[in-house]
């Protein structure tokens, strides 16, 4: 079974070299490709009114499936009551603290501290989490990942280290949607102090998904709100292999395809768990439930706005720039309407794929490394 889980990852990753092969006969690889932390590598197509509109008018569908989704075939179900609501804990109130305090020391920029403000972010956002924990232990009976689920808490640390790694791979091949363009400039930073600092920064992005994921399933209304929708079955083999397609043609064409980047990497994984008959939120929507994609989808764009907000305070008004992950996007056609965001205003929703691939992924690793995959009692795998 692992081989079968494995083989077609690795297949994953070998198809954009080997387009990269022939998309770029002099080098046979993307610019800056290897470049770590990523940097600009070319200036992307402007703005588009028509890639605008469509995308525009796909956001807004999706928007309509949450706000009335029995515009949708989804019925109406009676909400179970909800948890009575337990006394904070203790690391509620620390995570709180420390969530303040480095959220003002990455803000201000001040020095005091000496050279703490370079290391701000990983910090604020781990204190984030305990404080998200908090929240989820109140609503949900006394049960989060750090009272119930501490090892789960660690894993998801592990394996989101080495997911976004993952996507900053395949964003070479995209040309860099995003890049950091500030890596360089603390002279008091080393080459390997900024590698360091980035990769215990993306220990924290599974863990957070995971705690906004909890916190949502604490709202009976939200959860029984998407249970009896529409029954979409998805061919796991058409899914896999048309992933496989997308990530190829889009070496040749990764501004079109820019997309991809997202929905081609959830198409394989999903595809194969799928295949091989390994639960993930569309075996739910096989049966009508939806609440798993969807909640998974919300949990992650909700916490893209607080991703977004603190890491544009990091960087405006302008000051020295003291947090090296601060970051830039240089996406296609819509990279217009920023409010308090590095991220446009319609880049928001790419989030929601980026949650169910966050899951997917989560439930791959679990089956190839043996490990509990169940973020909630409730989950299936």
């Amino acid at each position: 079974m692992k081989k079968k889980l494995i083989i077609p990852i690795m297949l994953a990753l070998l198809v954009p070299l080997i387009a990269s092969w022939f998309a770029y006969p002099d080098t046979h690889l993307p610019p800056g490709f290897g470049v770590f932390p990523p940097q600009f590598v070319a200036e992307a197509p402007g703005f588009n009114l028509i890639v605008f509109c469509a995308l525009a008018f796909v956001e807004l569908v999706v928007l309509a499936l949450y706000i009335s989704p029995t515009l949708f075939g989804f019925k109406k179900v009676e909400p179970a009551a909800p948890n009575k609501p337990l006394p904070l804990p203790v690391w509620f109130w620390l995570g709180l603290a420390s969530t303040l305090f480095f959220w003002w020391l990455m803000w201000t920029r001040v020095t005091v501290f000496g050279s703490l403000v370079y290391y701000a972010f990983t910090p604020l956002w781990w204190s984030f989490i305990f404080t998200l924990d908090g929240v989820v232990y109140r609503y949900n009976n006394g049960q989060s990942l750090l009272s119930s689920k501490p090892k789960t808490l660690v894993i998801s640390a592990l394996v989101s280290l080495v997911g976004w790694r993952m996507f900053e791979y395949y964003n070479y091949f995209a040309l860099g949607n995003w890049y950091y363009p500030q890596t360089e400039s603390i002279p008091s930073l080393s080459h390997e102090a900024v590698v360091v600092i980035f990769l215990l920064a993306y220990t924290t992005v599974w863990p957070a998904i995971f705690q906004w994921y909890m916190l949502l399933n604490t709202c009976p209304s939200l959860v029984s709100r998407y249970s009896q929708g529409p029954k979409v079955a998805i061919n796991g083999n058409v899914l896999l292999y048309a992933g496989y397609a997308l990530l190829f043609l889009m070496v040749f064409w990764p501004y079109p395809l820019f997309w991809v980047l997202w929905i081609g990497v959830l198409m394989v994984f999903s595809g194969l768990l799928i295949k091989l008959n390994i639960w993930t939120p569309f075996a739910d929507m096989a049966k009508g439930n939806w609440t798993s994609a969807l909640l998974v989808a919300l949990a992650t764009m909700l916490n893209g706005f607080v991703w977004e907000c603190w890491n544009y305070g990091s960087a405006h008004p302008q000051m020295p720039i003291t947090n090296p992950n601060y970051w830039v996007y240089d996406i296609p056609y819509v990279n217009v309407i920023h409010i308090f965001s590095e991220m446009p205003l319609l880049g928001y929703m790419g989030y929601m794929p980026f949650g169910v691939l966050a899951l997917v992924m989560w439930i791959w690793a679990g089956n190839v490394f043996g490990f509990d995959t169940k973020i909630l009692d409730t989950d299936q795998q």
